[in-house]
């Protein structure tokens, strides 16, 4: 979109914020300098909004030699008349203007999403978030942007500890870049110091950390929590430790590459699974499973469930004392 002809109208449609403002702010950068306050039109919509207004901007020719912009955000709220007249008025649309839709969500089979696709073939453009096991290689893109060198572990624990907000991960990493700029790198110990945990704690984040047998995260990460169920982290850290243990036997018999496939998982669901196993000696893991067993069994008796659990944590970073 950065240097073809313009379409008459374009749909951002996803719930990823930095996607959707990036999109905008291409469309605002094309107005003729000097003359954005006359041929740039922002609206929200809304019950109020009345669609003789919205065409009439639609329909008003350019100042200059460049083209208008009418950008309406939180395009899913449209009222129906407004929506239909859209559609009517993209039928035959002003060639100077064009119209950007901003959607959070839309279904494609509305006449509106169909109106706008039909203007041609890239006038949809998906602002879908990606899923959580995708954001840490894009979060290693984005903190290139800023001149800041991140792997992917430093890139989740970013995630983990602000959530899946692109907009609130690229403030971070702005935040980080200035924070981090004689060494121009940001470290899983530089996130950790510099930025606030503000997303709920996911089991999965505490499971990491306990596989990983860094004590003190775990317990940081459970302390965390809000009401964490002992008898359900308990139930998945064996699950867990059950992947390890394979994990440790096909790397025995040098068939690791053969994990997701043995376990019916994705490979990403598995990529520190090797690595994890690796930090256990001989026969530590099956001692773990026993120790989990016993802590499933006091728990269901009545046992304190903080104390119980909190000892099979320590006893599985191997700071325990075996049983």
């Amino acid at each position: 979109m950065a240097k073809a002809a313009l379409l008459p109208a374009y749909l951002a449609v996803g719930a990823d914020e930095l996607k959707s403002r990036e999109v905008q702010t291409r469309l605002k950068g094309r107005l003729e300098k000097g003359l954005e306050a006359f041929n740039l039109d922002e609206r929200v919509a809304g019950p109020d909004m009345v669609p003789g207004d919205l065409i009439a901007s639609l329909n008003t020719i350019p100042m200059g030699s460049g083209f208008r912009l009418v950008l309406v955000t939180r395009a899913e709220k449209l009222p129906k008349p407004v929506s239909e007249a859209i559609i009517t008025y993209l039928k035959n649309p002003n060639p100077g203007c064009t119209l950007l839709l901003v959607a959070t969500s839309l279904a494609k089979s509305t006449r509106l999403y169909k109106a706008v696709k039909a203007v041609g073939p890239h006038a949809v453009i998906d602002c879908a978030p990606v899923k959580r096991w995708q954001l840490a290689p894009r979060v290693v893109r984005m903190a290139a942007h800023y001149g800041l060198a991140m792997d992917e572990r430093a890139a989740a624990e970013l995630v983990s500890r602000v959530g899946e907000s692109t907009t609130m991960i690229d403030a971070q990493l702005r935040s980080l870049a200035a924070q981090c700029r004689e060494s121009g790198q940001a470290t899983v110990a530089d996130v950790e110091r510099i930025v606030a945990r503000t997303a709920e704690v996911k089991p999965w984040d505490f499971l990491d950390a306990v596989c990983d047998r860094d004590a003190a995260k775990a317990l940081g990460l459970y302390h965390l929590m809000q009401n964490p169920s002992q008898i359900a982290l308990t139930s998945l850290l064996c699950g867990r430790l059950r992947e390890l243990v394979c994990a440790r036997s096909l790397a025995a018999r040098g068939q690791g590459g053969m994990l997701a496939q043995e376990l019916g998982k994705q490979q990403w669901q598995v990529k520190n699974h090797l690595r994890w196993a690796l930090r256990f000696a001989d026969g530590e893991l099956e001692a773990c499973l026993g120790r989990a067993a016993a802590c499933e069994r006091g728990l269901k008796s009545g046992d304190d469930p903080e104390t119980t659990f909190l000892s099979l944590v320590l006893f599985v970073c191997g700071k325990g004392v075996a049983a």
